[in-house]
């Protein structure tokens, strides 16, 4: 039996060999289109998920922040307006004109320092969030209160001087508006500013 082995032809075995690997090869080479199209069905599947996932947590995080910054804007803003508040009042006081609701200098100085401390603590989000052309509008903004005050604390006496000071400031919150407002993606201009002094504090010049 074993000769009998011994004595199978080498050839035949080659052409065996020869038929068994040719037809698997067909039939992989029939397959592949299919598994192709697997292969480039889940690449895309991954490709087209991850771009949405990507596009969401964008989305999520420019959402995130624009409120954040809309905040912050928005509470800067106040406290400075709580500080002009104090020093128009103590510059009625002071018998300056178009400033109303008088407040007593030594009570209002208090109040003063105060709402500056409270605007320098705000500050430092305006830092950390704000786009830099708003940041020097604020800056703008919040220097030309500090002049306004300087006649409040009776550093400045020159009537003409406080309402060019205070015009200063009404265009200082202007520019420091129409940039927050490009920033947060509002379209369209800020609304106009009352001219300074306003139009009901006026003398009526036909008199």
């Amino acid at each position: 039996m074993l000769s009998s082995i011994r004595t199978v032809p080498a050839a035949a075995v080659a052409v065996s060999a020869t038929v068994f690997i040719g037809d698997g090869g067909s039939k992989l080479w029939e397959q592949l289109p299919a598994l192709a199209g697997v292969v480039v069905g889940a690449i895309g599947s991954y490709v087209a998920t991850s771009l949405t996932e990507r596009s969401r947590w964008q989305r999520v995080r420019a959402e995130r922040w624009d409120q954040k910054r809309l905040d912050t804007y928005a509470s800067y803003a106040n406290s400075l307006k709580h500080q002009i508040n104090i020093a128009q009042r103590i510059g009625a006081a002071r018998g300056f004109q178009h400033a109303v609701d008088p407040l007593d200098p030594e009570q209002g100085l208090a109040q003063l320092s105060e709402a500056e401390a409270r605007r320098a603590t705000e500050w430092e989000t305006m830092l950390l969030v704000g786009e830099a052309e708003t940041i020097a509008a604020a800056r703008r903004w919040h220097e030309s209160v500090w002049n306004v005050e300087l006649y409040a604390r009776g550093l400045k006496d020159d009537p003409a001087g406080w309402e060019r000071a205070v015009g200063q400031m009404s265009r200082a919150r202007d520019d420091f508006y129409a940039l927050a407002r490009r920033d947060l993606g509002i379209l369209g201009p800020p609304p106009p500013s009352g001219n300074w002094p306003r139009v009901w504090q006026r003398q009526d010049e036909t008199d």
